[in-house]
């Protein structure tokens, strides 16, 4: 008859519990695999595959008994982790929905709204044609492989112990959210800078003809120019988020680092 000891027992769920926690909250919170249309099974199941496919690869874990106070500390802190790793990638895809608001508010078409799943809320048609766009590069570049490589560089980055995580780890994570607001300007300053240009030419032409009906001509001049633009900028728009994306993936890494530097 086989038998097994508390403490064999307590091994095989610690060595199993702790990562899936950490991969559980990144899938949660990261882009792609977090999105609201994949249902939860699916998210659970994938979450299963990863953790038995990384547990044999992964350093060991702590003797810890999982049901103990300081075992769920350990449990809390792995799923604040893959928290952490998450919303640091979702960052990037931040950016670029600003980008989209910025180039919709500039082309009028703020009022242009659609509904995002994954947002729970309005979102402008020109954020969402972005967001959608750079979601399709991220698969196209293996983005979802390299998040989890990042996942599995994690463990060895930032092993799973009792020790509380480090003040570093949020403060590189609040440095690199600066990175919202100024890469999201400068996706959109090359339609923005157009779209000025259109305007300024539009109040000269205002002024030249004031007969002229600048509202009836300006917001369908303003549009071609946008689209216009737009359509120029795509070709170029792939090699920005590819470098946006590949500073994200070396942010998850520094957070890892200072997480764990205590």
């Amino acid at each position: 008859m086989i038998s097994f000891t508390s403490a064999q027992l307590d091994a095989w769920l610690t060595a199993f519990l702790f990562p899936m926690a950490r991969i559980m909250g990144l899938l949660a919170s990261a882009p792609f695999f977090g999105n609201a249309a994949q249902p939860r099974r699916i998210r659970l199941v994938a979450g299963l595959v990863i953790t038995i496919a990384l547990v044999p690869a992964l350093p060991p874990m702590p003797a810890i008994a999982p049901g103990s106070w300081l075992g769920l500390f350990v449990l809390a802190q792995q799923i604040v982790i893959g928290i952490l790793l998450g919303f640091t990638l979702r960052i990037a895809f931040a950016a670029i929905d600003i980008a989209g608001d910025l180039i919709g508010m500039q082309m009028s078409l703020s009022f242009a709204m659609f509904y995002d799943p994954e947002n729970a809320a309005q979102t402008p048609v020109l954020a969402e044609f972005l967001g959608l766009f750079a979601l399709l590069l991220f698969l196209a570049m293996n983005g979802h492989l390299l998040t989890l490589s990042v996942l599995a560089e994690s463990f060895r980055l930032l092993p799973v112990a009792v020790t509380p995580l480090g003040g570093g780890g949020f403060a590189s994570l609040l440095a690199w959210s600066a990175t919202l607001f100024s890469a999201g300007l400068l996706l959109a300053l090359p339609l923005i800078a157009a779209l000025l240009i259109a305007n300024l030419a539009m109040g000269v032409l205002a002024r030249v003809a004031p007969q002229l009906n600048i509202f009836a001509v300006g917001f369908p001049v303003t549009l071609m120019a946008g689209f216009g633009v737009l359509m120029f900028s795509i070709p170029y728009l792939g090699s920005a988020l590819e470098r946006l994306f590949d500073q994200a993936f070396r942010a998850m890494a520094a957070v890892m680092r200072a997480a764990g530097a205590g």
